[in-house]
Parts: C-alpha cells; sequence; structure tokens
C-alpha cells in the first residue's frame, strides 16, 4: 500500500514537472521568436505588451491539469488578443501550440458539466478576438481551421479520459478479482485443513485409543502386585484417554511439515491388518467378504476403509469387550461395509460424535447412504454404501 502511494506520488511529480518543463521552453521559444523576428509582424511589434501576450499565451500550461478552465481562458484571451493585434497577417505558431494544449486539457481533466463550461468559454472568450480581427481585415475562413483544431483537441482529450478512466476501472477489477482469488484460495485450504483433521482423527484415534485398551488389558493379566508396572500402565491409559480428548479439540488446526513424505492411502485390501491390530487389542472381530472384488476408485476405497476403522474404533471405546462382525459386500455397481457388534452403546455414540460425522460427510460426498444406531436385539451398527466409481456414478 505505501509502495503504491509512493508510486502515485512520483508519477504525479514527474507530470507537474513535465507541464512546468513545457510551459517554461514555450515561453522561451516565444520570447527568442519575438526577438529575433525580422518585422514582428505575426506579433504586431515588438513591446511590453506583445511580451506580456506571449508568456500569457505559454506560461499557463504549467497549470493545465490542476486548474484546466483558468488555464484555458486565460491563454484564450491573451491568444486572441495577440491574434487581433497581429491581424491581417497570422498570429506566431506559440499561439496555435499553446492554445490546442489548453483546449485539449479541458477535454483531458474535467468531466461532466464543467468539460462543457470550459468549452463554452475557450469560443466564448476567444469569439470576440476574433470578430476584431475580422475587422482587421483578416479573411473569415482562417478561422475555421483554428475552430476545426480547438475542438478536435478538446474531443481527443474527453476520448483519452475515458480511456484512462476505464483503464483504471478494469485496474480496480483486477485487483478485486486477485483479492477473491485469495479469498476462495483461502477458503479452499481451510476444506483441506478440515479434510486433513478428519484424516488426523481417523488414524490417531484409532491407535491411540488400542493402545489405552492393552494397556489395560496388560494390567488385567499382569501377574502380582507389582505397583510400578501398574502404575505405568494406568499412566498410559490416562494419558492416552486424555490425549484423545484433546486432540478432538484441536481438529481444527493442522501443522503441515514441508518436504514430509507421504505414505500409500490404506484402502479396502488392508482391512485383514486393521482387523488384526484390533483383534491384538482384545476385541472379537470377524471379517467377511461377500461378492466379486472390485476395482475401487481411490477416494471410495479410501473412504471406506476409514469407515470401518472409525467403527471399529467406537467399539474399542465405547462397548467394551464386545465382538463385532465386519462385512464388506461387492455388487450392484456399489460396495457396502457394515460393522455390527452386540455391546452397549453409549449415548456418546448414539449422539454421534466426531468419527460419526466424518462418517458421514465422507459418504455424503461420495453420493451414497450412511446408516448408524442401536440395534433392536443390541449392540450397535453402522452401515454405509458407496457407489463403486465414486460421486460420477
Amino acid at each position: 500500500m505505501e509502495q503504491s502511494i509512493r508510486d502515485t506520488l512520483g508519477s504525479a511529480r514527474v507530470r507537474r514537472g513535465a507541464d512546468i518543463g513545457l510551459a517554461v521552453g514555450l515561453a522561451l521559444l516565444a520570447l527568442v521568436d519575438l526577438a529575433l523576428s525580422s518585422d514582428a509582424t505575426s506579433w504586431g511589434g515588438r513591446g511590453p505588451l506583445q511580451v506580456c501576450l506571449a508568456l500569457g499565451c505559454t506560461l499557463p500550461l504549467a497549470w493545465r491539469v490542476r486548474y484546466p478552465i483558468a488555464t484555458v481562458v486565460v491563454i484564450t484571451a491573451a491568444g486572441g488578443l495577440l491574434v487581433a493585434v497581429a491581424a491581417p497577417h497570422q498570429a506566431p505558431f506559440e499561439v496555435f501550440i499553446g492554445s490546442v494544449l489548453a483546449s485539449y486539457s479541458i477535454g483531458a481533466h474535467t468531466a461532466g458539466r464543467r468539460r462543457w463550461l470550459g468549452l463554452g468559454l475557450m469560443f466564448g472568450v476567444g469569439l470576440p478576438f476574433m470578430v476584431a480581427a475580422d475587422s482587421n481585415g483578416m479573411a473569415s475562413g482562417n478561422a475555421l481551421a483554428p475552430t476545426a483544431w480547438l475542438t478536435g483537441a478538446w474531443a481527443v482529450g474527453a476520448i483519452i479520459r475515458g480511456r484512462r478512466l476505464r483503464t483504471a476501472e478494469l485496474e480496480l477489477l483486477t485487483a478485486e478479482l486477485a483479492q477473491q482469488r485469495d479469498l476462495q484460495a483461502q477458503a479452499a485450504v481451510a476444506v483441506e485443513r478440515g479434510r486433513i483433521a478428519r484424516e488426523l482423527h481417523d488414524v490417531v484415534a484409532h491407535n491411540v485409543s488400542m493402545m489405552v485398551v492393552q494397556a489395560g488389558a496388560a494390567d488385567r493379566v499382569l501377574e502380582g502386585d507389582q505397583p510400578d508396572v501398574r502404575r505405568a500402565l494406568a499412566a498410559i491409559a490416562g494419558t492416552g484417554r486424555e490425549t484423545v480428548d484433546e486432540m478432538r479439540l484441536l481438529l481444527g488446526v493442522v501443522r503441515s511439515d514441508e518436504g514430509a513424505g507421504l505414505s500409500p492411502q490404506p484402502g479396502l485390501g488392508d482391512l485383514d491388518q486393521l482387523v488384526s491390530n484390533v483383534r491384538s487389542a482384545g476385541l472379537d472381530v470377524d471379517l467377511r467378504v461377500e461378492g466379486e472384488r472390485s476395482t475401487l476408485s481411490p477416494g471410495v476405497d479410501l473412504s471406506a476403509y476409514r469407515i470401518v476403522q472409525e467403527a471399529l474404533t467406537n467399539v474399542l471405546k465405547h462397548a467394551g469387550t464386545a465382538s463385532v462382525e465386519v462385512t464388506v459386500r461387492y455388487g450392484n455397481g456399489a460396495v457396502q461395509v457394515e460393522v455390527c457388534d452386540d455391546g452397549r452403546p453409549s449415548e456418546h455414540i448414539a449422539g454421534g460424535g466426531n468419527g460419526l460425522i466424518g462418517m458421514r460427510e465422507r459418504v455424503a460426498m461420495l453420493g451414497g447412504e450412511f446408516r448408524a444406531g442401536a440395534r433392536r436385539d443390541g449392540g450397535y451398527a453402522v452401515f454405509a454404501r458407496l457407489p463403486i466409481a465414486g460421486p460420477a456414478a
């Protein structure tokens, strides 16, 4: 922002310096022409009046941007008077140049009523001098060319101003689009952070829960008192439970380490290993696969695996030593996963925690069907049906 302001101020100083240089250079050129002219007929003589008129036709150009209307009035009055004094001879070209630049400034640096007011004053001030010049013997047709030049310069200035304004509008629009693009990028990052947070919850909560269960199992089968070992196992279990609770509070904060290697994402083909890990934690799990295995899209394969993983994690945390049946069915353009246990679900599970929310979001994203709830004959069931080809199916 500060750099933009400095650039704007620098450009304004350059334009101001250019206008001053133009005005001073044209004034010096007029004075040299007046001094070196052999008979000074185009100036109507060589005296103080001509010097003042020469300066009046040129020096006001230094203020043509700040005060365009005042500039055109002064230059038109001085130039018109000089034309009347020099009649019937043609006025010097410095008068013509100053008038054309002043007329251009009216079109380029004013808008609306002020632009038309400047045009009216330019001809209103210059008209009496044209009449005076005509009475001094200047042909009336000579006034047509200056009128055309002045009107054309005014029109060119107006066109350039319009283009300049449209360019500024496009630059502003480009800046707004860039800002919107940044906001969209931030939104995409937020969505991705949410996805990564769910992935962390699925993996870390599952593994930590198994650590807690295994620590409890080790405490139960430990022979003898061994108070130090029991305290260590209790500390492991307590710390694990606290870790899971804290992680649920920090799901929105995801730290990405650049350069970290990316391990392959699991799928339904890794369920045997998952079930083996859960069994080692003391949970009785039976895995059945029905139907002919189909090739799944990566998103469906990962989501189905995560749903089973989260369901088994919930059983570990809330159903104690229940037995679990995991069923995977292929067929009819979809894959179904069902996890049923015979334990006693807690109110937390029935109400839906972060795990169930994540499962519902995954299934909804893929255009599938999801159900979770208590079974009539006891226990809890999680069911998900996912299109094999993903959302497009």
